[in-house]
């Protein structure tokens, strides 16, 4: 797939395939766009984007608009044969749509620095370090997706986004020491944007309200507030309200437990005056 904002994907095809199944099952059964997404309980522009091809269906609510449309399993066995994503994982798909559209991300890291601050060599740097190993070509599709991100960032109406990264972060050289000095510089000019806040979590602290891991905090243009963590192999979104709140905060503990952004410059500074 490509690597701008409307990325196309390995997939595109059988997602406008399924999205045209989907378009003629609804009009048979004598559903409106409208009306069947009240009956399944999904938003009417949710529908709309599945039949035009431009959201990807989902397994249980494939399941669900087969049980309503009476279509015999065939939009979840749809869904079920179709082609992986090729740079994004299918879990993930969501995550990067709501991201792309977010009006505020706090993001909380403790592993590598977030994605949407990484230099394409920081950022190939990482991926060299996947078990089993990735291809060539797999690595530089990768890098490329992940750097194609970043254009959230230059949205005429940038999101608010708030990175909290644990100073361990800062102590492994990625790449080696090049790589590390031209990120650690790009990270130091990010964190001189407006609308941007870097905090960097110190290593020794006597208590530490991140220790369970990395996660973000999103919110929609509709205001809907949802988390999305991500272990090995997996990740997971978060839309229940008791859920999302433990993780705000935890975010909020974060903040107050982090240097602050001043604070933060000083040390980035400090760091790119090592040898």
């Amino acid at each position: 797939m490509s690597v701008d904002g409307n990325r196309r994907r390995k997939n595109a095809s059988a997602m406008k395939m399924i999205g045209g199944l989907l378009g003629t099952f609804r009009k048979a059964a004598g559903y409106t766009q409208r009306s069947l997404a009240h009956e399944v309980l999904v938003d009417e522009e949710t529908i709309a984007s599945i039949e035009q091809g431009r959201r990807m269906l989902k397994e249980d609510l494939a399941h669900t608009l087969d049980n309503v449309l009476e279509t015999k399993g065939a939009l979840a066995v749809a869904v079920t044969h179709m082609p992986e994503v090729d740079l994004f994982p299918r879990w993930a798909e969501e995550y990067i749509d709501l991201e792309r559209e977010a009006l505020a991300l706090s993001w909380y890291d403790n592993q590598v620095l977030p994605g949407l601050l990484q230099t394409p060599a920081y950022a190939r740097s990482v991926f060299l370090n996947e078990v089993p190993a990735l291809t060539e070509g797999e690595i530089e599709q990768r890098v490329a997706a992940r750097i194609a991100r970043q254009k959230v960032l230059q949205r005429a109406v940038p999101p608010s986004i708030s990175f909290i990264i644990s100073e361990s972060v800062l102590m492994d050289r990625l790449g080696g020491d090049g790589v590390y000095r031209e990120q650690v510089r790009q990270l130091r000019e990010w964190s001189d944007l407006p609308g941007i806040t870097v905090q960097v979590m110190p290593v020794g602290r006597d208590f530490h309200a991140g220790l369970a891991g990395p996660f973000i905090l999103i919110e929609t243009p509709d205001h809907q507030r949802i988390a999305y963590v991500e272990g090995q192999r997996r990740g997971w979104l978060i839309a229940d309200p008791d859920e999302v709140s433990v993780l705000e905060r935890k975010y909020a503990m974060l903040r107050t437990q982090a240097l602050n952004p001043r604070e933060t410059r000083g040390l980035l500074d400090r760091r790119l005056g090592e040898p």
